[in-house]
């Protein structure tokens, strides 16, 4: 199993998280890995994102990794910061090279058949499909990973509690992203912790 999988594996979501207060990111954490939720994927969209990795992997159980990672520089802040995975929402030759040779477990966003063959030609065989409903759903999905029996796939983008389980039940399908354990704003523990133990319990 390669190291993205074996993470992949830890548990059937992978939440996707947008910290916009640094205060945040550690009771956020700490109610999702409680929940069983151990992966944590944080997004670069924030200016404190980087600072949230670093916060989040003081708690204990938590994988913490980067997401929204557009380049071989934003490759390297994420490393720097202690990133332990990372995610991207497509996949360029340029961060494919840099991520494989830095050895770092990559999960690069693919939408079409293309996309799986670059990422192929890299060696790689696990991928992100994103976005999972705006490019056309499970039917787009299944009809992507036909030809690419190698190839497992993380759907992420519209996924919803109630279209989880039926995402998770493809062939192709190893665990799904989604954003919807967190809500904007001072995070509520219990809610979050609650929704995350649904979420471990969809597989």
């Amino acid at each position: 199993m390669t190291p993205i999988e074996s993470l992949m594996r830890l548990a059937p979501v992978i939440p996707v998280l947008v910290i916009e207060d640094l205060a945040h990111a550690v009771p956020i954490a700490r109610a999702l890995v409680a929940g069983g939720l151990p992966v944590l994927e944080v997004t670069l969209r924030t200016p404190c994102a980087l600072d949230a990795i670093r916060a989040m992997k003081q708690v204990p159980g938590a994988v913490v990794g980067a997401g929204t990672v557009l380049s071989p520089a934003d490759l390297d802040k994420a490393l720097a910061a202690g990133a332990e995975f990372i995610v991207s929402p497509g996949l360029t030759p340029a961060l494919g090279k840099a991520a494989v040779d830095s050895g770092v477990p990559f999960l690069p966003g693919t939408a079409n058949a293309s996309d799986v063959m670059l990422g192929l030609d890299l060696g790689l065989t696990r991928f992100k499909f994103f976005p999972a409903e705006a490019s056309g759903g499970i039917p787009a999905l299944k009809a992507i990973a036909a030809p690419f029996g190698m190839a497992k796939f993380c759907p992420t983008g519209g996924i919803t509690p109630s279209s989880a389980l039926d995402w998770l039940a493809l062939d192709a399908v190893i665990c799904v992203g989604g954003s919807w354990m967190v809500g904007k704003g001072a995070p509520d523990m219990m809610k979050i912790e609650a929704a995350a133990k649904a979420a471990a319990q969809l597989r």
